[in-house]
């Protein structure tokens, strides 16, 4: 069993009886430590000049430098590679290959395993319009944000988020390209739905077509921005969807006098309703539906339940996220 360590005032007092002449076996009957410790003591103080713990080295790491920066080299190349195929590549490098060994050695070079975040694929020419949007849009007044109203679709599924990919990455960089997943729209046991900030929800059944828009549009928008209290003169947001920027559509949103604001495509970090969405389907999961139909129905309930002034706060954090997005050079950002 470990002996339990000597106090900082013990290991003085030995010190200085040995200053004053005392022998070792002296030292040791009247203090009542063992002649090895006071000798052990004794010999660190002429050495280091002090009786105080000092850092430990610990045990010698088995990896080499060598295989150090190889395996740095190969997660920055692939933040997605498994540990298993890190164990591979030590075991070819004829370098050890325990799964501890190398964490331990991940994790000292300030890389930690992460699940990779869900972000739409962007090109640079998608990079360059939201950047170009951002810009344009950092100083405008709060009195215009507060006339926009912003609108999408989402899917909202029985089975909650799709599977995990985890990823080895630095604090900090959750949000980088490299770290995180690309997404393109899709069906499955799950229900669509539009909404317009904290206003009209609605369920689209089928495929939504470009007439079905229109008469979403129709039957519910004018509404929404009466309810929220916009005004007449408010601006329309939504994104590029070809249904969105269909003739039919634009010719109803013309015939209303509907402005619309200009949408940079792929961009729905600068979207404040997905926020919305996140409420939404946060609420709606933690009921646990069985069916569709039950989807439906919590989605409704907990869309009425959302605090009105949600949307005000996001819309008066809004330059925050248009910096996030110029500092990213249009890339993904934590919004």
């Amino acid at each position: 069993m470990k002996s339990k360590e000597l106090s900082v005032d013990r290991r003085d007092r030995i010190v200085s009886r040995h200053k004053s002449g005392e022998v070792y076996k002296n030292i040791s009957a009247a203090l009542k430590v063992p002649m090895s410790t006071v000798a052990s003591i004794i010999h660190k103080w002429k050495k280091f000049e002090t009786t105080r713990t000092l850092p430990r080295a610990g045990r010698p790491s088995k990896l080499s430098d060598r295989g150090r920066r190889a395996l740095f080299r190969e997660m920055t190349k692939n933040p997605m590679v498994t540990l298993s195929g890190l164990q591979r590549s030590s075991v070819e490098r004829r370098e050890p290959s325990r799964r501890t060994t190398i964490s331990a050695a991940i994790h000292q070079s300030g890389l930690y395993g992460r699940v990779a975040r869900r972000k739409p694929l962007v090109s640079k020419r998608h990079m360059a319009a939201c950047l170009e949007f951002a810009k344009r849009h950092l100083m405008d007044s709060q009195t215009m944000r507060n006339k926009i109203l912003w609108s999408d679709e989402t899917n909202i599924g029985l089975f909650g988020v799709n599977a995990r990919r985890h990823i080895w990455r630095k604090p900090g960089t959750a949000h980088h390209q490299a770290n995180t997943i690309p997404t393109v729209k899709h069906g499955g046991g799950s229900i669509m739905l539009w909404g317009a900030g904290t206003g009209r929800l609605v369920r689209i059944k089928g495929k939504m077509t470009a007439a079905m828009y229109r008469d979403i549009l129709d039957e519910n928008l004018l509404q929404s921005a009466l309810d929220l209290r916009l005004g007449r003169r408010f601006i329309f947001q939504q994104d590029n969807d070809p249904k969105h920027t269909a003739k039919i559509s634009k010719e109803w949103l013309q015939d209303n006098f509907v402005k619309v604001l200009e949408w940079p495509n792929q961009s729905p970090d600068l979207n404040l309703i997905e926020h919305l969405w996140r409420d939404l389907k946060m609420a709606v999961h933690r009921r646990f539906p069985s069916n569709l139909m039950k989807i439906e129905r919590c989605c409704k309930e907990e869309w009425v339940k959302l605090a009105k002034d949600r949307c005000a706060k996001l819309v008066a954090s809004y330059s925050e996220r248009l910096e996030a997005g110029i500092a990213a050079k249009g890339a993904s950002t934590k919004y």
